[in-house]
Parts: structure tokens; sequence; C-alpha cells
């Protein structure tokens, strides 16, 4: 700088045709003035940077996730109805999804067997019924003789076993046709209850027979969710009986009726645990999967933060921190997910401050390591 400065006034002074010497001279007021300038001016901090305002979120510290089995929504009042005598069907009046009323009927089946069967055992309950009427009223004839001594011990006593014989016959009729009108009863199916028919398994014309599935009915009121847990936790749920279900829209429910069962199923070594739904505005169908979490298989306390806020590249997983010097990149260790959250197993505490924004906080740091670039050329 020296060296320009001193070039100058020799160069004018050259084209003036005054000598060097003298041009310098008479430069340097000018020169001293503006170096006085420059100092008086404002230093500019070397450290700031102005920069745009980023949103953060403070990390929190929470309880760890508990281990969450897979489960399925069970109605509490659930009906398979099925075929309990022979038949065809011949009228089907609901389908899957409909709403029925207690009583009502919900298909027929041909009913000529089970008609011709009550006719058969009302004509033996008449039958019976008649020898009933003819053997009373000798076995009373006979008894007054008997008491007078006209008649033996012996007619007597074949007239009390005519009666009892009769009175046993009508009492097996009675049977019979209670037996028939019962079988021709199974050819109506009514609904055992107020509720929703949630399967079908025939059409009009098939045939059935004892035991054949007809339809299922639930009352949506009423549900529970069945998790199959090892037993290794059994005991601890049992212990402290709260769930918390996850259901498959993103509810998630707190629920302290819990009930463990007392043994373990032999066919997969678990412990089936049933958790009672409170009642829901929009209830799930049976059958639906859920997530179970319990409170007592609680894991260690962790931070956590949105997952909104995570950065991904390739397998790298970081987040933004944000302290004094401005927003700049941890890698972090990550844990269970728990709906738009996710543990922290390393590279956080509790108490900092993330980035809500990713992008944001990116371009903010680009602009940080640009002007410290441009600095450091200066």
């Amino acid at each position: 700088m020296p060296g320009r400065l001193r070039a100058a006034p020799a160069r004018r002074a050259e084209r003036s045709g005054l000598p060097v010497n003298t041009a310098v001279r008479a430069g340097l007021p000018a020169l001293l003035s503006l170096a006085l300038a420059a100092c008086s001016a404002p230093p500019v901090p070397t450290g700031a940077v102005a920069l745009p305002p980023l949103a953060t979120d403070t990390v929190e510290v929470a309880a760890g996730a508990a281990a969450q089995w897979e489960g399925v929504i069970q109605a509490v009042h659930e009906a398979e109805l099925t075929a309990q005598t022979e038949g065809r069907v011949t009228e089907v009046r609901v389908d899957i999804g409909a709403t029925v009323e207690a009583g009502e009927v919900l298909l027929r089946l041909t009913a000529t067997e089970q008609d011709a069967a009550v006719r058969a055992a009302r004509a033996d309950l008449a039958a019976a019924e008649a020898l009933l009427r003819e053997a009373e009223p000798r076995h009373r004839r006979l008894a007054a003789l008997a008491a007078q001594g006209y008649v033996s011990a012996a007619l007597l006593e074949e007239a009390e076993a005519g009666q009892a014989s009769a009175q046993a016959a009508v009492r097996a009729a009675h049977a019979r046709l209670a037996t028939a009108e019962q079988q021709a009863g199974y050819t109506v199916v009514r609904a055992p209850f107020g509720g929703v028919v949630r399967a079908r398994a025939i059409e009009p014309g098939e045939r059935v027979g004892p035991g054949t599935p007809l339809l299922t009915v639930h009352a949506p009121g009423a549900l529970r969710a069945e998790v199959p847990v090892p037993v290794s936790v059994a005991e601890a749920i049992r212990a402290a009986p709260q769930a918390r279900i996850a259901l498959a829209d993103g509810r998630v429910l707190d629920v302290a009726g819990v009930t463990v069962a007392p043994s373990a199923e032999a066919g997969s070594l678990s412990v089936l645990v049933r958790a009672a739904l409170p009642p829901l505005e929009r209830p799930p169908l049976p059958g639906a999967t859920v997530k179970a979490s319990f409170p007592a298989l609680t894991g260690p306390a962790l931070p956590r933060l949105p997952v909104s806020a995570l950065v991904r590249r390739g397998e790298l997983t970081a987040v933004y921190v944000v302290d004094a010097n401005g927003p700049h990149l941890r890698q972090l260790r990550l844990g269970r997910r728990d709906g738009a959250f996710v543990q922290v197993l390393s590279g956080l505490r509790g108490g900092e401050h993330v980035a809500r924004d990713p992008l944001a906080a990116a371009h903010v740091r680009a602009a940080q390591t640009s002007t410290a670039e441009v600095r450091r050329d200066d």
C-alpha cells in the first residue's frame, strides 16, 4: 500500500512537469485525511452475521416408550349363528353391515320334515291322553270296589299300573312334541340381540345341517382388544393392569380395564391380555388390528424430538442444533418412534434447541459459511 501511495503522486508529477519530491509532498495531506476518515468509521464486528429468525423446539425428556404387541379388536357380545336343524335356505333377509333388532327374523329354512314331526308328535300326544282318560276312570271304579271287597287286590294293582303307564305315555308325548316344535322353530333364525351383521356365510338355496355357519352378529357398543404377550411380562402387567391402545386410524386410548389370563396358551406359549375399550363415537370394526403397550413395561427416560425435525442423508440421521453460534448439524442414534415423536438414544440432551424446519436451518448454515469465507478472503 505505501508503494502505491508513492507511485500515484509520482506519475501525476511526471505528467504535470513538477519534481517528484514536490508532488509527493503536495499529495500527503489528502492521503492523511483519507486515512483519518477511515479510522474514525465504526468498526464492523467480525463474528456477527445477520441471520433470519429460526423457529426452534426445546428437546424434552420423557419416559421411553414401552414395547408394543399386535392385537385384535373383538366384540364383547358376538354370536356366530349356526344351523340347528336340517333344511334348505329359502330366504336371507340381511347382509353384512345390516343393523338388526333383538328377535328380528334373519333367515328361514324349509320346514317340511319339521312340520311333519310336529304333527306326528301331536297325534301321539292325543293318543296317550285318550289312553289316560280310559285308565283313570277304570282305576277309580276298581279302587271303590276293592274297598268293599268285591275285586281282588291283583286286579286293582293291574289298574294302577295301567293308569301309571298312561300318565308316563302322556308325559313322553309332551316331550316329543316339545322337541318337534323346537326343531321347527330352528327353521326361522332370529337375532339374539340388537347389533350389526358382521359376516354372512350362506346364500338362498343352499342346504344346511346342524353346525353349519350362517351369520355373525355383534353388538358395537362393547369392544375389547385381545393382545397375546410373552409369559415373561404377564406378571408385570397383572400387577399394573393398564394399557395404551393405538387404533389403526391413529387414535390412542388409555385403558384401565385390563384382564390377564391366568395361564399361557399351550400352542403359542403366550398369555392373552384383554383390554376393554371405552365407548367411542366411531368404534373400530371387530377383527381390526391394534398396537398395545403397557405402562408397567415403560423404558428409561430419554430425550425425544419431532420426527419432522430430522435430516436424513443416506444412512446418516441428524438434526440441526441451534445455539448462540447458529445452527449446526449433529448426528443422532434414534430409538423407538411414538406417533409424531421419536426417541433419541444418543447425540442430544434435554433442554437443547433444535431447528423446527431443517431446510430453513440449512439455508442459515449456508449463509453463515459463505459470510465466513468472504471475510477470510478479505
